[in-house]
């Protein structure tokens, strides 16, 4: 047979009396219900938590593509400039700008002088979209739409990545 409670042992049970250990241990812990409600609560909140990160990731990437497709256009546009006062070789069929990215890094030695070469890029980005440092190039003969190279000169520089922007845009066409 089980032990027996006095009466006031079954009032504690609705925490009218502090004498009993019984009545303490219920009132140490959690119930059934609060524990269910503050899970439900967590859930609630990483739902809402886990698509604003993935949205943010995606953000800083696009930030960053973009940062690199405008620091190796820039790169592209000074090389012509310097192509186009005379300061750089240029050959008859790239129109003044570089033979490829490659060029932009190492750099090209200016006119004039045959020790000091010009470099227009420290190093070749990497495109956060694809992860790698293979960018699509387009050359002045090539069509504004084209996604292969002729190989003649660069002209303009673009992603790879075939997936879309926040914005609905492709990151090949930014």
């Amino acid at each position: 047979m089980g032990p027996r409670f006095r009466r006031d042992d079954d009032a504690c049970r609705f925490h009218r009396c502090e004498r009993s250990d019984r009545c303490q241990l219920r009132m140490a812990g959690f119930t059934f219900v609060e524990l269910m409600a503050s899970i439900t609560i967590l859930i609630l909140l990483t739902t809402v938590a886990l698509p604003l990160a993935r949205i943010q990731i995606q953000r800083t990437k696009e930030i960053e593509l973009k940062r690199d497709l405008r620091e190796m256009r820039e790169a592209i546009d000074h090389y012509k400039d310097f192509a186009d006062r005379g300061m750089v070789p240029v050959k008859a069929d790239t129109f003044g700008y570089p033979p490829d990215l490659k060029t932009l890094v190492e750099g090209v030695e200016l006119k004039g002088s045959i020790t000091a070469k010009y470099k227009f890029l420290r190093k070749l980005p990497v495109d956060p979209m694809t992860e790698s440092d293979e960018w699509g190039m387009r050359a002045m003969q090539d069509d504004t739409d084209s996604r292969s190279w002729g190989g003649q000169n660069v002209f303009d520089v673009y992603s790879k990545s075939d997936g879309l922007g926040l914005d609905g845009t492709k990151y090949s066409d930014w």
